[in-house]
């Protein structure tokens, strides 16, 4: 577009970590514990250190795809490098879903925190806003939109500010409840009282894997990080090994203060008792300054996290307009701020959309895992068929050991979609699956991608495969289904069929020259040789 400006590089590796904790200390934190306990007793311990895991090997993958192709959009342009448009396409489709009414999810939760304080803000006997707490959320989502459209620096210095003290409460509150730490409330009802199943269930519906998913918005800023191939790694392991070790300590640390006396009748029903676990248990025992803090804490960390996605999510939109499957308006970049605006307008737009329902924190969590989830599992599969296909494309950032650690994030992604539950799996897979259709009737009339619709079709069929599977395992299987396959085998199944499916995306990669994208700046057009291999520079190994 004639005029267009570019991204500007001024986001330093402080500025990034914090953009990843800062994404990944939201709302999660605020209502996991009970959830988590609720389901898997004290071995909720196990799911929060599985989905720490499973972060981290997805962290790791990202490192090698973001140092390489340092990109705004990443996650919606990488699937294009290596499988074609339509596989960028689905992918732009599922993670605007995700990155848009995550900043909704945010202000909800800020919401319900607040109405401790002003219990007008929600109705009585539920978790929905009144009239006034959805102005409230609207006035949030106002203060997201003016904070980000000045310029990314704007954004960056606001968000380091909050983040100070969203860190501070959390490692107050272990502090103070391990002072009322209770070890025999590890064994009053047993130590996992719901077995491995509720250990894995607790990973997505308990809202773990929602608390962890903080990466994408590292990777959507790529083309505005100074050092991109040195900053994009270090920022993606430590957000991920700090955040596992907070919020291990905040589970132990729940799970021991609670009072003996409320696990008279198990763990299940501890979410409905402490519903507002931090605050609810710091009144309990008596320590209103912490409850007050939490409060405050509570409003201030979801609003930094919405923040940060109303920041992610046109960047993401702007990576998808790239790819020529989405509207090329959306590829306009003001060249004073270096803002996709028209973006950030849309972003805005749908912010207020996902508000208009009134949902609850809870009636939206288990979706949004599983769609953040679905962006996440595609980066294995487009690291090892880059490999296949573009050998000579450096990479600053070389994953070592990915014939293991590809397959196994992976399937690890498959299985906390797989553990989401037949309700959310039904409709938000059969969903991708009919956008994948309306493509292919439609593809033909898209006029900027270059690539023949067959080419398209067979190197996004692995993706396709996995969702019809993973459809019908679900409904065969324990987690909502019939019952069909029971535990563990239905678990044992989905892995295996995900292995496959690994090894079938990886085979089926799309020739690099065949790809030719309009670029953001010079290093688009350089890293777009890189893949056609016109320049095959030695690589570097990490």
């Amino acid at each position: 577009m004639p005029g267009n400006g570019k991204f500007k590089k001024q986001l330093s590796l402080t500025d990034l970590t914090f953009i990843g904790l800062g994404a990944i200390f939201g709302s999660g934190w605020l209502f996991a514990a009970s959830h988590v306990s609720a389901i898997a007793g004290p071995a909720g311990i196990f799911s929060w250190l599985l989905g720490g895991f499973a972060v981290l090997l997805l962290g790791i993958v990202y490192c090698e795809l973001g140092a390489a192709l340092p990109r705004a959009g990443g996650v919606v342009r990488y699937p294009v490098y290596s499988h074609g448009p339509l596989l960028g396409y689905m992918m732009g489709f599922i993670t605007l879903i995700a990155f848009s009414s995550l900043v909704a999810i945010e202000v909800v939760a800020a919401r319900q925190y607040a109405a401790a304080w002003f219990p007008g803000l929600t109705q009585a006997g539920s978790s929905n806003p009144t009239i006034a707490g959805w102005l409230t959320q609207f006035a949030l989502l106002c203060l997201f939109f003016v904070l980000n459209y000045r310029s990314v620096k704007t954004f960056a210095k606001a968000n380091n500010l909050v983040s100070v003290f969203k860190f501070i409460v959390p490692l107050l509150v272990i502090g103070v409840l391990f002072t009322f730490f209770k070890p025999e409330n590890f064994q009053v009802q047993g130590f996992a009282p719901f077995g491995l199943s509720g250990i894995e269930m607790a990973v997505s519906a308990g809202g773990i894997i929602f608390a962890y998913l903080g990466l994408t918005p590292i990777i959507s800023v790529a083309s505005e990080v100074k050092n991109p191939q040195r900053t994009i790694p270090v920022a993606l392991i430590l957000s991920v090994l700090l955040s596992t070790a907070i919020y291990v300590l905040l589970q132990v640390a729940f799970l021991g203060s609670v009072p003996t006396d409320m696990l008279a009748n198990g763990w299940a029903g501890i979410s409905k008792e402490l519903s507002l676990p931090y605050r609810d248990i710091a009144l309990l025992l008596g320590v209103g300054w912490l409850a007050y803090l939490v409060v405050a804490d509570a409003v201030i960390s979801p609003s930094g996290c919405g923040n940060i996605y109303m920041n992610a999510t046109p960047r993401v939109i702007y990576g998808w307009a790239q790819t020529g499957t989405f509207f090329k308006v959306f590829t306009h970049i003001d060249a004073k701020s270096g803002i996709p605006r028209p973006a950030l307008w849309l972003t805005f737009a749908l912010s207020v959309f996902w508000t208009l329902p009134f949902p609850s924190w809870e009636a939206l969590i288990n979706v949004v895992s599983a769609a953040l989830v679905l962006s996440y599992a595609v980066a294995p599969v487009t690291v090892a068929a880059l490999r296949r296909n573009a050998p000579g494309m450096p990479r600053p950032f070389r994953v070592r050991w990915m014939g293991v650690l590809g397959p196994m994030s992976f399937v690890i992604a498959a299985l906390i979609v797989y553990w989401s539950g037949w309700n959310t799996v039904s409709w938000l897979l059969g969903l991708q699956i009919l956008m994948f259709a309306v493509y292919v009737l439609c593809g033909r009339f898209v006029p900027t991608v270059q690539l023949s619709l067959f080419q398209q079709v067979r190197s996004s069929a692995w993706l396709i495969g996995f969702y019809g599977i993973t459809i019908v395992l679900s409904k065969l299987g324990s987690v909502g289904g019939l019952g069909v396959l029971a535990h563990p085998f239905d678990t044992l199944t989905v892995a295996a069929c995900a292995l496959g499916i690994y090894h079938w995306g990886a085979a089926t990669g799309i020739p690099a020259h065949l790809i030719r994208l309009e670029g953001d700046d010079e290093s688009e057009t350089v890293a777009d040789n890189h893949l056609s291999g016109v320049h095959t520079a030695p690589q570097s190994s990490t």
